[in-house]
């Protein structure tokens, strides 16, 4: 996830990603943003929107039901606060010997 920063006046700024690239690519950068009277940064972010939305048309619908409903952060502090009660609560023992079960053979057929 990217990080997410304060300006000095305490708004928050868009979120940042760093990213390196191979010096080759860079320079193809570089010159495609020059083309385009725009910042390699600007350029940059346009090219990743155009990538992501061409990765999202590809792909096929997601399914309805999503894995993590409320989200996989809120999935994951249910299961550790039901973790918690549960320690909280203490072990329960086992009193005696486990019974043992007969299991009776099924009537033979005629």
């Amino acid at each position: 996830m990217p990080t997410r920063q304060t300006s000095s006046s305490g708004k928050p700024k868009s979120p940042r990603i760093q990213v390196v690239l191979p010096e080759e690519l860079c320079a193809r950068l570089a010159a495609l943003a020059e083309s385009e009277s725009r910042t390699v940064s600007n350029m940059a972010k346009v090219l990743i929107q155009q990538g992501v939305e061409r990765l999202e048309r590809q792909r096929p619908p997601e399914p309805a039901a999503a894995p993590y409903p409320l989200g996989p952060t809120v999935a994951a502090d249910r299961f550790r606060r039901e973790l918690e009660q549960q320690e909280q609560a203490g072990t329960r023992r086992l009193r005696g010997a486990p019974r043992r079960l007969r299991l009776r053979q099924p009537p033979s057929s005629p």
